[in-house]
């Protein structure tokens, strides 16, 4: 990974991740399945991976809800051909797991990938900080 992606390339990714923050709050799994991968996995904070099919699911049957997120930080390295991408996040969310409401700190570690003209996440990975 180059340390410091043109900017073109760091705005795109960027703008993905706010696409998927932004659906995550609206709920929208049809926007949340364009913006993933169909290998995608999310790796919780307790370690357990996810796959994208059965998080999806989830989120459709309301047991996973965020209700607000404020972005704080926001860091990407891409390769030097700009087809793949890391993007590290914190954040600050409102949401509801499994019927427990909670203010989160997360950090989220995503990949990338560019797919046509499209940045797609392959994998993401949250942990508190």
């Amino acid at each position: 990974m180059n340390a410091s992606p043109d900017l073109k390339t760091r705005k795109e990714v960027i703008d993905a991740y706010r696409a998927q923050l932004q659906a995550m709050t609206d709920g929208d799994t049809d926007a949340l399945d364009a913006l993933l991968d169909d290998g995608f996995t999310l790796t919780h904070v307790t370690g357990d991976e996810q796959p994208k099919d059965e998080w999806l699911a989830q989120v459709r049957a309301g047991e996973f809800a965020c209700r607000w997120v404020e972005e704080k930080t926001v860091t990407v390295d891409a390769d030097a051909d700009g087809g793949t991408a890391r993007l590290v996040g914190r954040i600050i969310t409102d949401a509801t797991l499994y019927g427990s409401r909670a203010d989160w700190r997360l950090q989220l570690t995503m990949d990338y990938a560019r797919v046509g003209d499209d940045w797609i996440a392959l994998r993401s990975a949250a942990r508190r900080w």
